[in-house]
Order: C-alpha cells, then sequence, then structure tokens
C-alpha cells in the first residue's frame, strides 16, 4: 500500500480534530502550494512532485538512510515497468521541485497550527523565543561559493556553514518562521526578516545579542499588542526617567544616526523598563517594553527569562535527536541546501504539532513537557510501518500514539548534581607526555 494511500484511509474520531494522519500536512495544502510556485506534473513520472515533498520530509525523520532508499521506504515511486529509481533522478526531482514549495508548504501549514492551537499565555501574552543556529554543509565548490565559514585565531571552520534564526513558540516548540543565509549574514538582520510573521499579544525573548535598537522597535511596531524582553547589554547607556518600585525603572535609551538611517521609522530616543533581581548570588538586570506596572507586574517579569532556553532545547531536538547528530547536511547545490533546512523545519513542527495533540489528552500537560526524543522515536516508526500494515490495522496503531501520550511525559528538570566549573582551555600547541619526558 502507498504512502497516499495509508493517508487517505486512516481515519479517526478524536476530539482534538486529528481525523487522519493527512489532516496534519493536508494533500489540498501541498497541491496549493505547488500551484502556487508553479512547479507541477505535466506527465506521469515516477516521483510526481507531490511525493517529493514527503521526500524531502523524509530526509530528515530518516536520517540514516539515503535519499533514493528513503524513498523506496515511504513507496512514493509510482509503479512503473523499473520499480527503482536512479540516484541522478532523485536530484534532478529535487531540482524541480526547488525550495520555494517546501518553504511555502511549511509557512502554511504552521500557519494553520498555530491558529488550531491554544497557547498558555502569561498576563495575556504568548511567549515566544527568537535565537540563531549555525548548520554546516558539505564541502562542495557550490556551497563553498555560496556559504561562508566561521574563523578564529585557529583558522576557519572545515565545513561552509549557515547561519539560521527561528521564531518559536515556546510552550509548544512549534516554530512560527524562520530565515537562514550564509554564516557571514548578521543575525539581526535574519531576525529582521521575522518582523512580518509575529503574531498578535506576544511576549518575545532574545538574548542580549539581539540588541539593537531599531530591531526592538520594529518588533514592537509591528502588532497592536506586541512586546519584547531581553538582558541589558552591558556598556549600555540610558537615563533613568523615573523609578517604578524596587528594582523597578522606567528608562530612556537614545538611538545612534546610523541606527536611525538603517531604520527610517525609528525615532531619536525609546522609553523601556529595566528590572534588576539577584539570582543565585547574581545580579541581573532585564530591559523589556513591558512599561505598564499595573499590567506587567515586576515579581515575574524577571523569572520569563528563563524560558528563552526553550528555543534552545528546540535546536538541541533538531540537532540531536531528529538528525541523529548528523550535523553536516546532505545536499551538495545551495538550493538544495535550502530546500534540505526547509524540508527539517517542516519535519520538525510536524511532530511537534502531532506531540502539542498528544498533550490535549493529558490533563495539565504542556507539549514541552513530553519527551521529543521518545516521542519522534515512536512516530517515525509508526511511519515505517504504514506500508506494511492492512488499512484496518493502521486507525488502532495511530490512535495508539495519543493514547499512549503519558509514557513520553518527563518527570521534570533535574537541578545540576554538580556547580559550572571553568574548564582548561585547548592548547594548540603539542603536549610531551610524562612517559616520554627526559629528565636531566
Amino acid at each position: 500500500m502507498q504512502l497516499s494511500e495509508a493517508l487517505a484511509r486512516t481515519h479517526i474520531t478524536r476530539l482534538t480534530e486529528f481525523t487522519c494522519l493527512a489532516d496534519v500536512l493536508e494533500p489540498e495544502l501541498i497541491q496549493s502550494c505547488l500551484d502556487s510556485q508553479g512547479v507541477a506534473t505535466l506527465r506521469r513520472r515516477k516521483l510526481p512532485m507531490d511525493a517529493m515533498i514527503w521526500a524531502v520530509i523524509g530526509m530528515a525523520l530518516f536520517r540514516g538512510e539515503s535519499v533514493r532508499s528513503l524513498i523506496n521506504k515511504l513507496d512514493i515511486v509510482l509503479p512503473q515497468e523499473i520499480d527503482y529509481v536512479a540516484r541522478s533522478a532523485v536530484t534532478q526531482a529535487r531540482k524541480r521541485l526547488g525550495s520555494e514549495v517546501v518553504r511555502e508548504v511549511f509557512s502554511r501549514s504552521a500557519n494553520t497550527w498555530h491558529a488550531r492551537a491554544e497557547h498558555p499565555h502569561w498576563c495575556g501574552l504568548n511567549l515566544y523565543g527568537v535565537d540563531s543556529v549555525v548548520w554546516r554543509t558539505p564541502d562542495s565548490v557550490q556551497n563553498q561559493a555560496a556559504f561562508g565559514r566561521t574563523a578564529n585565531a585557529s583558522g576557519e571552520a572545515a565545513y561552509p556553514q549557515i547561519r539560521m534564526v527561528c521564531l518559536m513558540e515556546l510552550s509548544s516548540h512549534l516554530l512560527v518562521n524562520s530565515a537562514f543565509d550564509s554564516v557571514v549574514e548578521n543575525e539581526m538582520n535574519l531576525a529582521s526578516q521575522l518582523i512580518s510573521s509575529i503574531p498578535n499579544h506576544n511576549l518575545t525573548l532574545f538574548d542580549r545579542g539581539f540588541y539593537s535598537l531599531g530591531l526592538l522597535h520594529a518588533w514592537q511596531q509591528a502588532q497592536p499588542n506586541s512586546h519584547w524582553l531581553l538582558p541589558l547589554k552591558k556598556g549600555t547607556q540610558y537615563e533613568v526617567v523615573r523609578t517604578l518600585g524596587k528594582h523597578d525603572q522606567w528608562v530612556k535609551l537614545t538611538t545612534t544616526p546610523q541606527a536611525r538611517k538603517k531604520w527610517p521609522q525609528l525615532p531619536d530616543t525609546l522609553e523601556a523598563r529595566l528590572l534588576t533581581k539577584t539570582v543565585k548570588g547574581k545580579s541581573v538586570a532585564i530591559l523589556t517594553s513591558l512599561t505598564d506596572p499595573m499590567r506587567y507586574p515586576s515579581e515575574d517579569i524577571v523569572d520569563l527569562y528563563a524560558h528563552r532556553w526553550e528555543i534552545e532545547l528546540g535546536y538541541r531536538e533538531m540537532k540531536q535527536h531528529l538528525l541523529e547528530s548528523r550535523f553536516t547536511l546532505r545536499s551538495q547545490l545551495p538550493e538544495l541546501v535550502f530546500q534540505e533546512l526547509w524540508g527539517v523545519l517542516l519535519a520538525y513542527n510536524l511532530i511537534r504539532y502531532k506531540m502539542l495533540l498528544m498533550a490535549k489528552s493529558l490533563p495539565s500537560v504542556h507539549p514541552n513537557q513530553l519527551s521529543f526524543r521518545d516521542a519522534a522515536s515512536h512516530i517515525i516508526f509508526k511511519l515505517t510501518q504504514l506500508s506494511s500494515q492492512t488499512p484496518g490495522n493502521v486507525p488502532r496503531d495511530v490512535l495508539d500514539i495519543e493514547r499512549n501520550a503519558r509514557q513520553f511525559k518527563l518527570d521534570g528538570k533535574r537541578e545540576r548534581a554538580y556547580p559550572r566549573i571553568l574548564k582548561m582551555s585547548k592548547n594548540k600547541f603539542p603536549v610531551r607526555s610524562k612517559k616520554n619526558a627526559v629528565h636531566s
């Protein structure tokens, strides 16, 4: 049985509206994106374009398989006289598909899944996070020309690299949007490409490296109720307008001519709220646009920043669990690298949305309290069984994932058993062992 047929026959009646696997990523949505980008299968091919969408997703779900073998595993080859495809045919099919179609499938599905979800909020605001991550690509001639390399005193990185910035809902780890380019691109420039995707009623948590008054002002102006929060960058100059309470100040920040030139809508000054708190003996200063002390109490604002680590956990889930710590991407061509990355993000969102539906069956459990590694392994295993299952057994197997959601619940965060210590830096010079040392 082909994957598309299994998807069509998998009917489940659930309060979560998860009626079949195809409801997670509807075939109509895929076809609409193909039509929108002008990508269509004009004649009967062994690898139709809608099936290649699943092949790109499968590249992330089945990281240990070659692209040609996973196509056979997913059973998406149209039956013809010869039931296998050559490696060159797979590459040609991926080139015909391109990256923009996969990007649009990701964007539309992300919007749909966020609209269906009911995220928890703080003071009427949903929590989002923005951070960057670096991916490395194969060292091909084309990738070397298109992407840069990080460098330090010891030299350049061995692989061309891509810098990615994502906007993530922190309670579900669902990605809203992403922007990526060569590693030489500034992460704040990439973050500015996400402004059009900002949902309303949001509080976005940034790392201190994203301190840019132009970016923060544009972020706040994107929606009527959009806010930001980040640690105060060392050396930041500000003027105290008035004191709102203990360790709570209203401050004024002066923008630079260079920033106003880059961001024409940026005013001469910005007003923000500065809160300080001692956490584990260390003073923490947080700068935020939540300037209303009555609506947003100061007691909890500083503690909110700890939730920013959820996006770091999301990146770890992608790299270590989903891609099995195979940190170098597969594709040899820049366009296919972009396609592969959109496929990784789409596959991650597919699993995360499924986990969101799992969490609904458990009382007082959020999706980020489920084990991504265990849930992803279970879901991927069930996908591999679709082609061997009879249509009557597929609903039972898919239901089993949600019925047994409790087994994926995490016990809670453990306290650190040992304190953090400063490790000795690596010595770039050879060290003579004691065994071979010459004693005078």
